[in-house]
């Protein structure tokens, strides 16, 4: 089992960071060899290039040896893991540059099939998307329409091939008790476990 586990937080010491690192020491220690990339440690440009935008005849070139280092190892991927923060109902700008930069036609979905539908190329058949967030869970859902499970679950993973997703919300992180962060963690750990089994 090859799973890629995806952190966008920019804050070193951040419960984000503890959340991917208790998910990649999870992972390892069930033998899944984990890819993991801490997008803003590792300088990841989120910016889409022209170059990059091309959508039915040809792969969108990368001209950048990051991305397509990404590009490659996504291909590979049996399961993904992308820890990041709720901001303005979306991901950090790192994370939607990278589905944008990485998840390109021609690598993770093809479009121009016969039926009129993108066809999702990627092999990874589960994600999971471990979210922290400081709204709570009705003003989420009555107010906002939970928009980062449409964006994972209806527009992004399931484009791309990934047809099950799994998703858990950590809320509300800067008024939580530790003992309640360690809590998180431990279901952090088992949902990544689960993912693999």
């Amino acid at each position: 089992m090859r799973t890629g586990v995806y952190l966008a937080h920019p804050r070193p010491g951040s419960f984000n960071h503890a959340i991917f690192d208790a998910v990649v020491e999870e992972l390892r220690g069930r033998g899944s060899e984990v890819l993991a990339h801490d997008l803003y440690a590792e300088g990841f440009a989120p910016l889409l290039t022209a170059e990059e935008t091309g959508t039915v005849d040809s792969v969108p070139r990368a001209h950048d040896a990051q991305v397509a280092l990404h590009r490659t190892e996504v291909a590979t991927l049996d399961a993904m893991v992308f820890v990041h923060p709720n901001w303005w109902g979306m991901p950090p700008a790192v994370l939607t540059g990278w589905v944008q930069r990485v998840l390109a036609p021609g690598v993770a979905y093809k479009l121009g099939t016969a039926e009129g539908e993108p066809a999702g190329l990627l092999k990874a058949g589960r994600a999971l998307v471990l979210n922290t967030s400081d709204t709570p869970a009705d003003r989420e859902q009555d107010e906002f329409g939970d928009p980062l499970q449409r964006i994972w679950s209806a527009c992004v993973l399931p484009y791309v091939g990934v047809g099950d997703v799994r998703r858990v919300v950590f809320r509300t992180v800067t008024d939580s008790a530790e003992e309640e962060r360690a809590t998180w963690l431990d279901h952090a750990r088992t949902q990544a476990a689960a993912l693999v089994a």
